[in-house]
């Protein structure tokens, strides 16, 4: 008989399982997609306690950091940098569209490649 108080085991692509409180998504999952805004809102408003909305400002956080660190050294390369400068902001922004969406719809899709980092931050 399964817990109607808990949601499905949700994996992200590192294989470690992330389990989230049903009523935890329900009621913060609007703090978890607008943390691809403003990463730190949830963070300041009721949402701070909410394991859901703290994920995912995480790897907003780790998006923000880097996408600035990847988009100083693509300026730096001349001509090839020059070129993939003008293409990475579009990858970026489908990148958060598409967390965001994800938050929206109550689920945590951790982003290939950086979304793991975001275990750095403990808050």
């Amino acid at each position: 008989m399964s817990d109607t108080n808990t949601a499905p085991e949700q994996k992200a692509n590192t294989g470690a399982k992330l389990t989230f409180d049903a009523k935890d998504i329900e009621d913060n999952k609007t703090m978890a997609a607008l943390a691809y805004f403003i990463f730190f809102l949830p963070l300041i408003t009721s949402s701070k306690n909410s394991k859901f909305a703290k994920e995912h400002a995480k790897q907003s956080l780790i998006l923000l950091i880097a996408s600035f660190t990847i988009s100083v050294i693509l300026g730096i390369i001349p001509i090839l940098g020059w070129f993939l400068l003008l293409i990475f902001p579009i990858v970026v922004f489908v990148v958060y569209i598409v967390a965001f969406v994800k938050a929206i719809q109550g689920e945590f899709w951790e982003v290939p490649v950086v979304g793991q980092y975001r275990r750095w931050f403990k808050f």
